[in-house]
């Protein structure tokens, strides 16, 4: 059913109307032409479509449009204080943790997730944390060093 949805998507106030139960990830690059989530398995397990909703990593593949009516979304290109990269975004192109890229922003917003809750994780607990983000170029080892930089970076303040 069609119904006006209005949620903070970045910081800025938008509405959609369109079928509430439509799915996160495509009323975002559709609608918003934001691409940075992707498309990986479509079943809520590769997690390469993870974005912020209040703060808390959720995959957007997975999400009705209706849970997010009057909720704060964020997209790894909202993640970034204008053209100043956010701490996360900066240690992975600094441990050249990027590689194909496909998966990398929802590795990210996983990991502000994580940081979020652990600020100063162990090596053991960023792999428990990201276990549920998959790299097939195996750029694993970056990405962990790459966490750990962006949380010495942050001091253990909230992302």
């Amino acid at each position: 059913m069609e119904e006006t949805i209005q949620f903070t998507l970045n910081k800025k106030p938008v509405s959609v109307t369109t079928d509430s139960d439509r799915k996160l990830l495509w009323v975002l690059r559709t609608d918003f032409a934001l691409t940075g989530a992707k498309y990986g398995c479509g079943i809520g397990m590769c997690g390469c479509c993870t974005v912020l909703l209040d703060d808390e990593s959720v995959r957007s593949c997975q999400t009705p449009l209706k849970q997010v009516a009057g909720k704060k979304v964020t997209t790894i290109e909202g993640l970034a204080d204008g053209d100043t990269l956010h701490p996360l975004q900066q240690a992975f192109v600094a441990h050249d943790a990027l590689h194909c890229g496909y998966c990398t922003p929802g590795i990210i917003m996983g990991a502000y997730d994580l940081l979020k809750r652990k600020p100063h994780p162990t090596e053991y607990e960023i792999l428990q944390g990201m276990d549920g983000n998959l790299c097939r170029c195996g750029s694993h080892v970056r990405v962990v060093a790459a966490i750990q930089s962006a949380a010495e970076a942050m001091k253990g303040g909230r992302p």
